[in-house]
Parts: structure tokens; C-alpha cells; sequence
């Protein structure tokens, strides 16, 4: 059948002819590299490739310079008192591209007790998280809230993730997304002073203590974090995030190793001050 008695085919034919393709599939393979053949995408090209770009999300601001975004949530972050306040100044941030890309409905700030002895961090809300406006309140946050439970650690805890807006498709948070969400997690340890930090999966831990490692290298060791500025340092310890440990039960003892390590070194006597 030719082209002509097949609309599908005719006009498939002429969107890759604006395209640029000008070659089919051919009998013997030819290295257009070595023949001097490879040319620049012609302008259709070009505008098909430009027409594929996602469109920005309406109401969404154009996206300055991060450092200057990060500037702007450090001066909101310092300003916020109390956790009320801090949370109030999360909400109307613009400055994190996930608020306009990923989150449906609010940002997910925190949960547990405002005067923890232990903060979990997490990587960033998924669909569960972004409906009910908490973090880890699906599959993966009751299988953590078990586990705290079992490790003594239940009314311990004050819980929340490095961003605060879903990530598109649940997606991990990207460095850049994360590094606008710090001043905001870090003034949140200041107004909590918690005594140690529990990292849950490998973007938490990596973007916290500002390291490369993966998640298994880094689990069950203690690190130290450190506030922007150097003012603030506490004991972390990473694990691994609940949602792994749903995909590989068999990963779920050394996740549990973690917490009792914490809880051991959370409840171990303080020494007394000389």
C-alpha cells in the first residue's frame, strides 16, 4: 500500500520530513561520522524540539539565581521565632520550583514533638504526604512509625523531610531543590534542639552532611552535621529510608542495627558538666 492510499502513514511521513530525518534504515549500516555526513539539526528540527519542552505551570515565578533564593529563605528562616511562625514562612516561600511543579495542594512541614530529643529527616513528601499535609504518613511512614515504636522511641521524635513540596512523580529532590530548603530545615533543628539526628535514605543523608557516599556506605556509622555557618553541630546517623526497606525486606535488620545504636547513645547518661 503506498503512502498516499494511507493517511496515518502520510502524515507520519511529513512530521519526521519537518523533523529533518532525511534517511531510512538501510540495508548495510554507513558511519555518517566517517563520511562527513553528520549536519547541524535543520531549524524544523528545532522548533519540534522546542515545542516538546514543558510549558511552565501557570502562576509559577521565574526562577532567580539559587544563591539568591537560598539568600531569601535564610533571612525568612531567621526571622521565624517559633516552629508556628517557621511554618507560616514555608508556606508562602515561592522560591522552591517544587512548589509549582510537584505539590498538588500544601507544603508538608513537620510532625512529632516540638522539643524532641531526636529529628528524623527524610528525602521529601510523596502523594500520601502531599494530601494529608505531614511527612511519612503513607506505607513507608507507617513502617517507620512501627520501628520507632519498637526502638522506644514513639512522642521522641519531631519528623520532616530536606524539601517540603512533592517532587514530580516522587522523584528524588535534586541538590539544588534541597540547598533552598535548608536554611528552613536548619532553622528548624535551632528551634527544636534536638540531640542527635536520625537521616533516613540516601538524599537526606547526602544533602545534611554535604557528602557523596551512598546510603549503604554511610548507614550505621555516626557522622557530624553541621549548621551553614558553624554555629550548630550535632550527632547523625544515617539509615536507610523506609520505602527501601518495603522493596528489600531482607534489609530491615540493619535498619533496625541503626536504631538501636541511637537509642543506646540517646539514652545513655549525659556525663556530668566538670
Amino acid at each position: 500500500m503506498s503512502a498516499a492510499a494511507n493517511p496515518i502513514a502520510e502524515s507520519l511521513l511529513a512530521f519526521w520530513a519537518d523533523a529533518g530525518v532525511d534517511a531510512m534504515l538501510l540495508d548495510e549500516p554507513l558511519d555518517r561520522i566517517a563520511a562527513g555526513r553528520i549536519a547541524p539539526p535543520a531549524p524544523a528540527a528545532r522548533k519540534v524540539a522546542a515545542a516538546a519542552a514543558p510549558a511552565p505551570s501557570p502562576g509559577r515565578p521565574a526562577q532567580p539565581d539559587v544563591s539568591a533564593v537560598v539568600a531569601q529563605a535564610r533571612t525568612l528562616a531567621a526571622q521565624a521565632e517559633t516552629l508556628e511562625a517557621l511554618s507560616a514562612a514555608i508556606a508562602g516561600f515561592d522560591g522552591c520550583p517544587l512548589r509549582f511543579d510537584g505539590a498538588a495542594s500544601q507544603a508538608v512541614v513537620w510532625r512529632g514533638d516540638a522539643a524532641a530529643p531526636l529529628m528524623v529527616i527524610g528525602e521529601g513528601p510523596g502523594q500520601d504526604e502531599d494530601r494529608q499535609g505531614q511527612p511519612f504518613v503513607g506505607r513507608a511512614g507507617q513502617l517507620l512509625d512501627k520501628m520507632l515504636a519498637a526502638a522506644g522511641l514513639s512522642g521522641r521524635v519531631m519528623i520532616t523531610n530536606t524539601v517540603f513540596w512533592r517532587p514530580p512523580g516522587n522523584r528524588t529532590p535534586t541538590p539544588a531543590e534541597q540547598a533552598v530548603c535548608a536554611p528552613f530545615v536548619e532553622r528548624a533543628i535551632a528551634l527544636v534542639q534536638p540531640r542527635m539526628l536520625l537521616l533516613v535514605g540516601g538524599a537526606s543523608a547526602k544533602a545534611m552532611l554535604n557528602k557523596d557516599e551512598g546510603i549503604l556506605s554511610m548507614r550505621g556509622r555516626w557522622h557530624e552535621w553541621r549548621s551553614a555557618d558553624g554555629a550548630m553541630e550535632l550527632p547523625a546517623l544515617p539509615t536507610l529510608h523506609p520505602a527501601f526497606l518495603l522493596r528489600q525486606p531482607a534489609a530491615k535488620k540493619r535498619a533496625w542495627a541503626d536504631l538501636l545504636t541511637l537509642t543506646e547513645r540517646l539514652d545513655r547518661p549525659e556525663r556530668p558538666a566538670p
